[in-house]
């Protein structure tokens, strides 16, 4: 199974033509997928199962749906196992961008990391995931798949939020911290994170 944001809407895609709940499915090959992305920007449907009986095919026929932006970015921990954040668009969210000609994702993922943040000697420990969200650029929509890398580094120099990419703050959190950032984040970001950081006080929650 795999999800495809839409804001924080979930598009689902199975395997399964009936997943139960509120869910209308529908054949991932035959969709018109720009059609979903209206009807749930309008909020007309809030719960869509895309399915093919073959797993492999379904991101097989989703790539074919949208214009794909491949990116890549970093889920950041320092000696202290903080975790490195930027505040963009009122949002909680971490580093990331897209992939230039000629880089491996890793070296796109450290670049990028590196550019929207300011923070050096960065090693990649591990692959975390992929992650699908849509969005529109020049009035067309886009489908965005980012490689995400679990990094660590033992900077503590200045952070530096790229103000030309609109990012407004940069910073490191704690467990607790990052718990409450969260609830000011995108659904796609909550996916890289294990449960115990998703759950908090409901004092401590972001309204």
């Amino acid at each position: 199974m795999y999800k495809v944001f839409v804001n924080d809407i979930p598009i689902i895609l199975s395997t399964k033509k009936n997943i139960g709940g509120n869910y209308s499915s529908f054949p991932i090959k035959n969709v018109n997928f720009e059609e979903i992305i209206e009807k749930i920007n309008n909020g007309e449907s809030l719960y869509v199962n895309l399915y093919h009986e073959k797993e492999k095919k379904l991101l097989k026929h989703l790539l074919k749906k949208l214009p794909v932006v491949t990116a890549a970015g970093g889920m950041v921990f320092n000696d202290n196992k903080e975790i490195l954040f930027i505040y963009r668009n009122k949002r909680w969210d971490l580093p990331k961008g897209k992939m230039e000609k000629g880089e491996t994702m890793e070296e796109s993922a450290i670049r990028e990391v590196m550019e929207e943040t300011g923070v050096k000697d960065l090693e990649i420990t591990r692959f975390l995931r992929k992650t699908y969200h849509v969005f529109k650029r020049k009035d067309k929509y886009r489908l965005k798949v980012t490689n995400w890398f679990e990094m660590h580094t033992s900077y503590n120099g200045e952070l530096i939020p790229e103000k030309a990419e609109g990012i407004k703050k940069v910073k490191w959190k704690n467990f607790a911290k990052t718990q409450k950032a969260l609830t000011k984040s995108y659904a796609n970001i909550k996916l890289l994170f294990p449960k115990e950081y998703l759950t908090t006080h409901p004092k401590d929650r972001v309204v």
